[in-house]
């Protein structure tokens, strides 16, 4: 059974990718700061799922949680970084302040660096089955390359990301290791609860060629492809899901 790691798996669209890849035939390790209890009855309708309780932040932490899985299944086969931040309060970027700028680059983008590099020394261990030896895939946004200029820390951490798909990409393709990307667009979640309003609007107003607000789901179909087996030629590449928001149109 091949193993995948979760990040940010609690909900939302972390969560979504741990059902989709467990209802594939996974085995799904989902990795979160918030208590069991209360992620208990989420876990319990996927029997190939296990919950930790872990700080993504904290360099041990991280190390503790990849060390487990393999410790249990003897293998890591796929790593992906669903974990995200918004900041607390939207603020213009004239007026940011470090603090919310260190949280969210801390969460969304070094934390994700660090897990990967950790996790990318596991995988080339694995045996190569069909030329590959694992997969990661990334979560980031249309906000890579999309002025927010209220969250500008989170463009910023989004865009990091991009280039840490990137790099990993180069590096780890002599291994068998594919990285890629997904960037979402408008999706709902508890991340976008807070402006439903704003983003109905705009949707009514035609921001997107295909009209709707997009669905966890929609992000956790896209992951199960590129890790199925079906992209082994695949990598770098950054896919949007977004529901054609990165059309130019006139």
């Amino acid at each position: 059974m091949k193993t995948a790691l979760v990040t940010g798996a609690a909900g939302g669209i972390g969560f979504a990718c741990v059902k989709m890849l467990c209802e594939a035939g996974f085995r799904v390790y989902g990795m979160d700061v918030q208590d069991e209890a209360r992620v208990k009855e989420r876990y319990d309708t996927c029997s190939e799922a296990r919950y930790i309780r872990a700080d993504l932040t904290d360099d041990a932490s991280r190390r503790a949680t990849v060390d487990r899985v393999i410790r249990e299944e003897g293998h890591l086969d796929v790593l992906l970084n669903a974990a995200g931040v918004a900041p607390t309060v939207r603020t213009d970027i004239l007026e940011m302040t470090e603090e919310s700028y260190d949280r969210v680059m801390n969460i969304n983008t070094k934390s994700m660096m660090f897990i990967t590099q950790y996790a990318a020394n596991q995988m080339i261990q694995n045996e190569t089955v069909d030329g590959i030896r694992g997969y990661i895939v990334n979560i980031s946004s249309m906000s890579a390359y999309t002025s927010s200029v209220s969250r500008g820390e989170y463009c910023i951490s989004k865009a990091g990301v991009s280039m840490i798909t990137t790099l990993f990409a180069d590096r780890l393709a002599e291994y068998g290791i594919m990285v890629n990307e997904i960037r979402p667009g408008i999706i709902a979640t508890p991340m976008t609860s807070g402006v439903k309003g704003k983003y109905d609007a705009l949707i009514d107003g035609g921001l997107l060629p295909v009209a709707r607000w997009g669905q966890p789901e929609d992000i956790a179909a896209a992951v199960l492809a590129l890790v199925s087996g079906a992209f082994r030629y695949t990598t770098g590449q950054s896919i949007d899901v977004d529901g054609g928001f990165h059309i130019r149109r006139l």
